[in-house]
């Protein structure tokens, strides 16, 4: 039988092809991957970041998984919010970034639980975390509805998801938008990583993300209710939260 076909930015490759190609992506621009964010965004992935903290709300003792969390920035700030008595996951499919995350965290003073996990088929129990955060990582997953019903099972009810993503800028912004993305971002990418193509692919799968409107129906059709959306700076962001019904 032959192997589906799925996306791999502009590109149709085999299902069972993908998670090697963005493991690649990623072991690439992995040491550089903070800096790079902080270049092509002009710092504005911590402001969308603590916006999304923001409305985790995350308490002392809850529990918590953040899933694609690469260098752990997300993890470390929920980490000092669900305190001592809290529980606080930091997981990545990609082992290469996870380790950065980790050792920054050591670094940090931090001992957070780790784990290597494919979010399609993550290694927890029904109804266990309080919170679910994943941010710029969905847009990677090549079965994007099964991941958000996994994340939907391991949250307890009146638990909350947020999933904070590129997503489709407003129309006027477009051809602007654009040329960054395939002209800047690239550039960017070689000087600054030695990796031209991994960037151009990170443009190319902001493309071919699921709109505000579309992932707003997929976390409803995986099982979260009151689910809403933020658009961040025009929609070159967005910030999609549901809570789990009781």
């Amino acid at each position: 039988m032959a192997d589906e076909q799925t996306h791999f930015g502009f590109k149709k490759v085999a299902e069972s092809e993908k998670a090697r190609k963005v493991a690649e992506v990623f072991d690439s621009v992995a040491t550089r991957y903070d800096i790079m964010n902080d270049l092509m965004s002009v710092g504005l992935h911590r402001l969308w970041k603590a916006f999304a903290m923001s409305r985790a709300a995350v308490r002392p003792g809850m529990r918590v998984l953040d899933i694609a969390g690469g260098t752990g920035d997300l993890a470390r700030s929920m980490a000092k919010q669900a305190g001592a008595t809290g529980e606080v996951w930091l997981s990545d499919i990609n082992e290469s970034m996870l380790r950065v995350g980790r050792d920054r965290l050591l670094d940090g003073g931090q001992i957070l639980p780790t784990a290597v996990c494919d979010a399609e088929k993550l290694p927890f129990p029904d109804r266990y975390f309080d919170r679910v955060t994943v941010a710029f990582g969905l847009r990677n997953m090549t079965h994007k509805d099964l991941a958000l019903s996994e994340m939907a099972r391991v949250l307890k009810p009146g638990g909350k998801l947020l999933v904070l993503e590129f997503s489709k800028v407003a129309k006027p912004l477009t051809p602007v938008y654009d040329w960054y993305s395939f002209s800047v971002l690239p550039w960017l990418g070689k000087k600054v990583a030695g990796d031209a193509e991994s960037y151009r692919y990170l443009a190319e799968s902001i493309r071919m993300h699921p709109d505000q409107e579309t992932l707003k129906n997929m976390l409803e059709v995986a099982g979260l209710m009151r689910v809403q959306f933020f658009n961040l700076t025009g929609g070159v962001a967005a910030l999609h939260e549901g809570v789990k019904g009781i």
